[in-house]
């Protein structure tokens, strides 16, 4: 198995740089047999900035990339099950994706709340305010 940087997600998403997809791509077939690549959180994350900063992709685009990659036989995505409720909340609400990931990592973790000082944080994502609400 081998980890995947954000970058060379950045490449094969969208084939942006000629000499850079085509390796990022070569790559990507060599899995088909056999050998697995290995996606952390944190380069979602990072994937999702470049993708809505960058390339100013729709929420919509975004989401297809990340059920794309969830589905792909041989990437291994960490905490995969966190990950779909994340996305899933990402989806269906108004919240960010990096915000909807917080909140399911901490659930997963045992938290009964997430707290912030994030006002569209704690209205779109189901987080608390800090100040304005009863931390449980």
């Amino acid at each position: 198995m081998i980890g995947l940087d954000t970058n060379v997600l950045v490449r094969y998403i969208t084939q942006d740089d000629p000499i850079q997809s085509e390796m990022a791509n070569a790559l990507f077939e060599s899995l088909s047999t056999g050998l697995e690549a290995y996606v952390t959180v944190v380069s979602l994350v990072e994937l999702v900035w470049v993708l809505s900063s960058c390339y100013d992709s729709s929420k919509a685009e975004i989401s297809n990339v990340l059920e794309s990659l969830m589905h792909t036989k041989y990437i291994i995505i960490q905490d995969a099950d966190i990950v779909w409720k994340a996305l899933r909340n990402f989806k269906e609400g108004k919240a960010d994706f990096p915000d909807c990931l917080i909140k399911h990592t901490s659930f997963n973790a045992g938290c009964s709340s997430v707290v912030t000082f994030d006002v569209k944080a704690a209205r779109d994502s189901g987080m608390n305010l800090i100040g304005s609400e009863r931390i449980k």
